[in-house]
């Protein structure tokens, strides 16, 4: 994994959610411009839980499915940095970690020293049944984290690709107002 500084315990640190997803590259970026800005490290993390998820592991352990998902995750993250920061991390004191548990949870328990601040994408908007099914991770980390959560807007292109798998009514109203 990257790992660009020491994690000083008295410095600033930025905890920033990954996935992948253009909202966590935005989130990335925000959070190395803040890091820049404050001289604080950035600390980027991606979340995962084996395949069938933790219940389904308990019930049948499998060693190498831990180890699978856990290189999957490495690789998904160096991707992540990869496309955020085209191997380019000069001036930034970055560290990275792939870390097995549900998302918004383990964030939280990532970002918990006094002077972090947790960055992460908004994340897209869904209805009220998903938001049921599959809770917001930017929602329950604000809800429980002990830091400041800083909640990055969707950049442009992620809110047309998102009208566009609507049926591209956005992009179409969009269009006629220009």
């Amino acid at each position: 994994m990257v790992d660009n500084a020491d994690s000083g315990a008295d410095g600033r640190r930025i905890v920033v959610g990954v996935s992948g997803s253009l909202g966590s590259l935005a989130a990335l970026h925000h959070a190395a411009t803040e890091a820049r800005r404050t001289d604080a490290e950035v600390l980027a993390v991606l979340c995962w839980v084996p395949l069938g998820d933790e219940l389904g592991y308990r019930r049948t352990p499998c060693p190498p499915v831990i180890t699978a998902g856990r290189d999957a995750a490495v690789v998904r993250l160096r991707q992540a940095l990869d496309e955020a920061f085209a191997r380019r991390y000069a001036g930034l004191r970055l560290r990275c970690q792939a870390v097995r548990g549900d998302t918004g949870h383990t964030l939280v328990r990532c970002a918990d020293r006094p002077g972090d601040l947790l960055v992460l994408g908004a994340g897209r908007e869904r209805g009220r049944l998903a938001r049921l099914v599959h809770p917001s991770v930017s929602a329950y980390c604000v809800r429980h984290a002990a830091c400041p959560v800083l909640t990055v807007p969707h950049p442009p292109l992620q809110r047309d690709l998102e009208a566009l798998e609507r049926g591209g009514h956005g992009l179409r109203a969009a269009a006629a107002g220009n």
